[in-house]
Formats: structure tokens, sequence, C-alpha cells
């Protein structure tokens, strides 16, 4: 079958690369090249089908959306859409128990499901052999759930739902969104509560609630379903058919209505939370996506705090820095959203002033409205991160629910066209006369200060206008069958999953010794360009933590050409991103180009890694950026826990013996110095430490000269080049527990790990599938911790990508009450595996089969092979080192797994770091027969 394009005829958008000019592409020009080709058709029970072909890869992306979301949720039942949608995974009449593990079992990438306050929606990326199984279970929870459900599951799953609300509120500032919600929208509106709703609301679903729920919201009539990827409509047709034509449509769900009232008067309101920084915020409510003024507010938003360059980190943290961070935003629903604006107090800094300032730059777009530069920078940001998002297939912005959203949400697949199109040809005008209309009122102004949490959000419910949920029929809809329908006696199985189409790597070296590497992609108009060099915050001097991070940092505020606002605005004219990425052995600079802007944007990346401006006055803002950072890093309770860990298990001198995010501690960023940034820049960002990658919509060929042009005149200097030391001694460490004191907190922040005997540039395909069965979603940690017992969103194992020694890294948050009893289950589970515990066939299933065939899903984009290049280059690997993992998932044994675990993982040495509320853990820890030491976070 012939490949669909995504962008019609993108060849004839493209001036051949050699020939790029550099004036920006027009926005729309870019618009009128956006095309996502699509069919539809409805069955008699009325579901709506829509499908898309692209045949890039052998996938197709499964996405239904049911037109149910918290908005129609009653008086007394929030939170149910969103415990409904958990319901939906564990179980139907044709398919026992969860269906992560079938779904696994066959390759599935992008699987997940969410809902929002106007639709649930569920998701998965399959194999294209594999959809009949996808479909036949999509379609057995929409037709025959009421028959597994039972009082257990509505409990289990609303332990889970419980636990997942805790790790939302034990975040920094992770309480605001519930007083916003209620004090924007008045009690009695859909809108009025939020959708992870409240813990009493929770307490009272009983069974027959949720059986009601389901008769009343979920049948075929009331939903979408979009299939893209590898699949024509005949084929389509046929199988939709098959799966969903038995299913009776249920009641016609009625409209619920949002009315958006601006507030009367000003709401002012303070809150209190374990925080670093004072933030201050500004909202409003505004309409939804069918109301004409969503666009021009949601452009308005951009400009005044979305841009690199918006008015409000021109003014607040560039030009008169006084605060850290500064941001809006628009978060439009299909009937209603709020505008919002919120700037991070700098510490020493008076937030009444912050506060006036920020006001004032809201009044001056109001006022004035925005030049005509700001709006095509807007657009173009706004076009440029739609086309990037439209190669995926599936997942949460890709083709499939893009075409879903505008079905159910504007009755027009095609919608997204219809507001690109808008956003080419919006005016000044447009974006000010919306703003004076709906930010012209009062808003609400709330601000979030340092100190004990206040109380809220734990135990507030929503009082919906909405009538009682009805009582199910005794023969609930989806249970009449009215057509033939497929066999559900058992899962589909699947055929042979085709060979992943990992392209080709080509190879070029540049004049001055810079090697290349190259694979081409040509779904979307976009090339993604990374120089990567071997550093990495490895690379800190000892004394130095953190000199790599504030060096980016500081790198962002522009070259010794442009300044921080006139290399934003450069940025953003060109639709291009350029990204500075840290890890433990690379720091790397990534491009992401409009093809018909490549050549400007490379040498707009040549000049930002080159020639940084590194300025004295920038490095004074930096540095409180990055101590702020600090501090939020210790507030927040992974944060704590991260920092606390890998000092523990390397040792504090160690290269990787400090946080994830490179951060460093505040006396050595303090203590730094312009002369020290440099330094580094020169001795470890140079051309004879740095390789490039390219993927994307152009050839090696086209894309050579200008990598020449941009780089290939770069020379390394005389000195040679800085190694890094990992010929050090590890502490010698026991198991024991750090308990790190964080009152307060709804939940237990639980880090484990140790550091294994082995490199990241060794052979550790066999060591993660085997770490899957204890960390993956469906390992044994999240089975136990979650499905089991109810303490826990979610509990996870992972090995790290190091070049030298890797870790093992346990995650694992919990309700506070349980922490000790989590604990206890951890390690039962580490000891039990592989010794009174092998890996069970089931298990074998889902990390090694279901590994192989998710290998193609997970390429899908220009992106992953990008980073899958650059990981065969950083660890030494074959070219078809991907191609070749199928047949070697394949080979694996349970035996083989049992062995790997047993081989690197050692239970006595792991450390445990436990961030909470110690008065109410200090108790339960007594009993684990573990030494305790408790520090604190700034330790």
């Amino acid at each position: 079958m012939r490949h669909t394009a995504l962008f019609a005829t993108a060849s004839l958008l493209i001036a051949p690369l050699a020939h790029a000019q550099q004036a920006p592409a027009p926005v729309a020009d870019l618009v009128s090249k956006v095309d996502i080709p699509y069919e539809q058709f409805t069955l008699p029970n009325g579901l709506r089908v829509l499908v898309h072909t692209d045949h890039k890869a052998p996938v197709v992306a499964v996405s239904v959306w049911y037109g149910v979301g918290s908005k129609n949720e009653p008086r007394g039942r929030t939170g149910f859409a969103h415990l409904f949608e958990h319901l939906m995974f564990y179980g139907s009449e044709h398919v026992t128990g969860n269906f992560f593990a079938p779904l696994s079992e066959i390759g599935a990438t992008d699987m997940n499901g969410n809902t929002w306050f106007d639709r649930t929606t569920y998701f998965e990326t399959v194999p294209t052999v594999a959809l009949d199984r996808a479909l036949m279970m999509e379609s057995d929870r929409m037709g025959w759930l009421l028959p597994a459900m039972t009082q257990e599951r509505v409990d289990a799953q609303r332990a889970v739902v419980k636990n997942e609300k805790r790790q939302d509120d034990n975040q920094p500032y992770g309480i605001v969104n519930y007083d916003e919600t209620e004090l924007l929208y008045p009690a009695g509106n859909p809108y009025h509560h939020s959708t992870i709703g409240s813990m009493d609301d929770l307490d009272k679903a009983s069974l027959d609630d949720v059986k009601g729920w389901f008769h009343d919201h979920y049948g075929p009539d009331n939903a979408v379903l979009a299939l893209a990827g590898d699949i024509d409509l005949a084929t389509a047709k046929a199988k939709v058919t098959e799966w969903f034509g038995a299913i009776a449509p249920g009641p016609k769900v009625q409209p619920v209505s949002v009315p958006i009232v601006p507030l009367k008067a000003p709401v002012e309101i303070t809150l209190h939370d374990q925080i670093a920084t004072t933030r201050i915020y500004r909202t409003w409510p505004i309409p939804g996506l069918n109301d004409p003024d969503y666009l021009p507010l949601s452009i308005g938003a951009q400009i005044l705090g979305g841009l690199s360059s918006s008015r409000l980190a021109d003014a607040l943290v560039h030009g008169r820095e006084i605060a850290v961070g500064a941001a809006a935003s628009a978060e439009i629903h299909a009937q209603g959203g709020w505008f919002e604006a919120t700037a991070d107090v700098k510490p020493g800094q008076d937030v009444k002033a912050v506060s006036a300032a920020l006001d004032a730059e809201i009044a001056r777009l109001i006022d004035k409205g925005p030049t005509a530069d700001e709006m095509q920078r807007a657009a173009m940001a706004e076009v440029s991160t739609t086309i990037r998002q439209l190669e995926q297939t599936g997942g949460g912005t890709g083709q499939a629910p893009v075409l879903a959203q505008g079905l159910l949400y504007s009755n027009d697949p095609a919608h997204y066209r219809t507001e690109l199109d808008r956003i080419a040809k919006l005016t000044p005008a447009d974006v000010r006369v919306a703003m004076q209309k709906w930010l012209g009122h009062p808003g609400l102004r709330l601000t979030i200060e340092p100190g004990a949490r206040t109380a809220g959000g734990e135990a507030r419910g929503g009082d919906s206008a909405l009538p009682p949920i009805t009582p199910p029929p005794a023969v609930p809809a989806g249970l009449t069958v009215t057509s033939p329908d497929g066999d559900r006696s058992h899962l589909p199985g699947i055929a042979a999953v085709a060979p992943l189409p990992f392209p080709a790597i080509e190879r070029t070296t540049l004049s001055n010794g810079i090697k290349v590497y190259f694979a081409r992609r040509s779904a979307v108009p976009v090339v993604s360009v990374r120089v990567s060099f071997d550093a990495g915050y490895a690379a800190d001097p000892t004394g130095g933590r953190g000199t790599e991070a504030l060096l980016l940092k500081l790198m962002d505020e522009g070259t010794q050409s442009l300044d921080a606002v006139s290399l934003a605005r450069a940025r953003e004219r060109l639709g291009a991103t350029i990204d500075a990425q840290s890890g433990p052995d690379q720091t790397a600079f990534q491009l992401d180009a409009l093809v018909p802007n490549l050549a400007a944007s490379l040498s707009l990346l040549s000049d930002f890694v080159r020639h940084p401006g590194l300025r004295e006055a920038d490095l004074v803002r930096v540095r409180a950026q990055q101590l702020s950072a600090i501090d939020a890093e210790l507030q927040d309770p992974d944060g704590a826990a991260t920092r606390a860990l890998y000092p523990a298990i390397y040792g504090p001198g160690h290269p990787y013996g400090t946080a994830l995010t490179g951060t460093g501690d505040k006396a050595s960023v303090t203590a730094m110095t312009r002369d020290d940034l440099v330094r580094w820049h020169d001795a470890w960002l140079r051309p004879d430490r740095a390789s490039l990658f390219v993927v994307g919509d152009t050839t090696l060929t086209a894309v050579k000269p200008l990598l020449e042009a941009s780089f290939g005149t770069w020379s390394a200097p005389a000195q040679a080049a800085p190694v890094k030391h990992f010929d050090m001694a590890l502490p010698p460490t026991r198991e024991h527990i750090v308990l790190i004191d964080h009152p307060g907190t709804p939940q237990a922040q639980i880090a484990g790990g140790e550091v294994l005997p082995v490199s990241g540039t060794d052979d550790l395909v066999m060591l993660r599938a085997a770490n899957d069965v204890l960390g993956d979603f469906l390992g044994r940690f999240t089975q136990n911790l979650r499905e089991q017992k109810g303490w826990s969103y979610g509990a996870y194992a992972g090995i790290g990508d190091r070049e030298n020694r890797v870790a093992l890294r346990i995650y694992a948050p919990v309700q506070i009450d349980k922490t000790g009893p989590a604990i206890a289950e951890l390690r039962k589970e580490i000891a039990g595996y592989p010794g009174t515990k092998p890996t069970t066939p089931a298990e074998l299933t889902f990390a090694v089969t279901g590994a192989a065939a998710k290998l193609p899903g997970m390429f899908e984009t220009s992106g992953a092979v990008l980073d899958g290049i650059a990981k065969i280059v950083q660890y030494h690997r074959p070219d078809d080192y991907y191609t070749q993992l199928p047949a070697r998932y394949r080979a694996m044994t349970a035996t083989d797994l049992d062995k790997a675990i047993h081989a690197q993982i050692d239970p006595s040495r792991i450390v445990w770091v436990v961030v909470g509320d110690a008065a109410k853990i200090r108790p339960q820890l007594a009993g684990l027969g573990l030494p305790v030491e408790e520090v604190k976070a700034a330790e």
C-alpha cells in the first residue's frame, strides 16, 4: 500500500537544503502543508470511527475518547470519572485481570488512559499484527465491563486513586489547583471541583454507583475511536465492525452547561506550603475550545509568559531581576478554562513589589496588545510545536488523539487545521480585544509562601448541580447483541511482529575531525541535530559540584553577539528549539528545526555552543536561579531523596556521587566565578570531544555543507583534553535507612539503591529484562504495593545509563502510615528473587516477549531514533544493536533472568532513603532490624 503523507507533498514545501534561505519561512506557508488525511464512518450503534493511514512504521495507534469527564459528576461524587478510568483497566467479562499484561505481551507502547473535565481517554500503540487484540480489549471494556465488576475491585482501585491524589498533593505547590478551580468557578458549576476529587467523595463510591455510572456514560454512541498508522479504511471497517458492532447504544448523555462568569470582585488568598520560593498567581476564568476567543487568549498567554522571550521573562527575570521565574498559560478545555500568570519571587525581594510588577506587565499587554513581531514568534512557536507532535501516530498529542479530540469536542476531525489557519491569520488587535474582554475583569490573586502546609484539598469536595447517578437497569447496556460479534472466548493471538524498521546509520567526518552520524526520517519537515560532548556532570571539578549545570544556564543567556532576549527571539522566529542536555557522562545541545529554516537554525546552534556570552551580570542572575533550584529540590520529597541517595552509594567524592539534576551544592555554586565557567567550557566543550547526530527530513549530502559551515571551522585548543577520574574506591555500604524529616506530607518518598558491579558499556540487556520483573509497572513491586496492598500509586526499579559503574534505583512513594511495612515488602521481593520466587512464565512474557514486540513502536519518531543512535555510539554498540534485540529477547529463558539478577544485585548493600514526616515514620522503622540514620535534607 502506498504511504499516505502526513504533510501533503512535503517535498514541495522545501527548497534544496543547500539553498535554504536565512529568512524564516512564513507561518502561513508552513500551515498550508500540514495535513492529516482521514476517512470516517459510523457504526449502527453510534460509534464514530476515524482512520488515518501512515505506513512509516508497522504499528497502529488506537485512541478511544469517551464524552464523559469530571464535569458530568453529580453532587457528592467528585473524582468518580477518574476512579472509573482506573476500573476500566482491571478486567471485563472476557479479559480477566488487568489490561496492561495482555497489551504488554503484544508490544503495546504509549499505553495509558487519562481523565479530564470533558472526556476520558484510553490509548495504546500496537504492532499492526496485534490490532485485533487491542480492539477486542477496548470493545470488551466498552460493552462487557459490568459482569466482572465487584465491590472488591472498586475498593482496590479507590485505594490506588487515593494514593495518586496523595502523590500529586505531595508535590511543591500541589494544593494550588484545588483553590483555583473552586474560586474561579462557583459552587454548582461542573468545573468547580478538580478532576481527582475529594477523599470523602471517593469513600462514598458504591458498587451500584459504579454500575449506574457505566450504564449512563460509556455507550458506543458517546465515544470516538481513532486509528492511525499502518491500516487502511477497508481493514478498519471490517475489524471495528467485528469487535464493536454488537454493543448496544447507551442512553443519551445530556449536555452539561458550564457558564463562564467573570469574577465580580478580586479574590485574594494566601496559602503556605513547604516550598523554596514564594509564587504569585493571577488567574481568570476564560471560555473553552468552541469560543472564538480561546485562540487569541492562548497566543496572548504565549506572549505574556510562554515564550522564552516573553514579556514576564524580559521584565521580571532579565530586566528588573526580581523573579527567578515567570510564566503564563491558557488552560483550555472543551467548555471553559483559565488564564494563569505566575512569578516566583527572587529570595530577598519584596513580595508586594513583585506582585505589583506582575500586575503592571499584565495590564500593559491588555491595554496596548502585542506587537507584530511578538505575534509572528508566538504563532511560529505554536505551529512548529504542532508539526513536531504530529510525527507520532498516537500517545497524547499525535495524529489519532488530534483527530479524535476534534470530532468529540468540535464535531470536526480537522479542527486542528481550523486552529492553525486562525493562528496564522491572528492580528495584534484580535489578541488585545480578547484579553480586554476576559482579563479586564477582576481575577484570582493567589500567593503561596514557604511555611507549614495550609490544610486543604485533602477533604474538599465538589458541588455539582447535576442529578444523581441513574441506577442501572437489570440488563445493562452493552450486553444485548445487535449484530454478529468477534470470538471473545479467548484473546486474539498475534502473528510474528514485523522486523524493526530502524534506519541505516550513515557516517561522515567534518574537515576538523568531528564525526557525524545521520539517519533519514521524512514523515514531517523537521530535522533534529544534537552536538554531544564527552563531559557531563561527572566532569565537574572536585569541590565544584554544579559547574556544568550553572554553565548551561549561563549559556542560555546569550552568545557574544546576542543577549538573552535577542537569542530567544531568534529561536522563536525560526520555530527552532535549542535545549541543553545534561547527563552523568555527556553534555549535549539539541536543535529541533523546521526544514526550510535549517541553515539559519544551525548557524544559531553553532553560535550558541561555540561563542557563549558568559556575561558577569547574567551570572549573578542565573546563580540565584540555580540556588533557588537547589532549595526547591530539597523541599521536594523526591528531589531530597535522590540528593541523599547517590552520594550515599557512590560516595560524595565520586563523579557520580551527586543528584541526577547535577545542580550541585549551594556552597560550591555560590563560590563559582565566571573564570571557572569559561575554563570548564573551553576544556570540555571542544571539537575533539564532540559528535554530531542528525535525524530528519534531509540527506547527508545536503546537510553536510551546512554542518561544515557551522561546526567544521572550529579548531581544538592546543592543550590536551582533560579526563574524568573513576578510579576511586566506592564506599563500603551495608543495608541501612537514611531518614529525612519532611513534616506534614501525606506520603513518604522511599528511594533505594546500590552500585552494581557492571558498567554501561557492558551488555546489560539480560540484567535490565530481569530488573523489569521487579521494577516494571507489571513487576512485583507495583503489583504488591499498588494492586495487592493499595499503599502506593506505583513502585519501580531501574538501572541507570552510565558509561562507568551503573546503579540500581528503587522509587516507591507510599502512604505515610505504611512506610515501614512497604520497605519490608520491597525487601521481601528483592530477597525472594530469584531465590524462593524465580521468574514465572507470565513474567518472562512481559519482560522479554513484550519487550521485543514493542521495539517498532519505540522508534516511531525521529527523536527516538536520534536517542537510539547516540546510545549506539556512546556505549560502543554495533549498528544493528536494535534490530538484533528481538532475536536476543526471544532466546532468553527464565533461568537466564534468574542468573542475571542473582549475579548483580546484592540486597545487603542497598541503602534506603526515606523522606517524610519523621514523627510518623520513625516508629514504623523500628521493627525492620536495620540501622537508621537521621539527617537533614541540606546534608
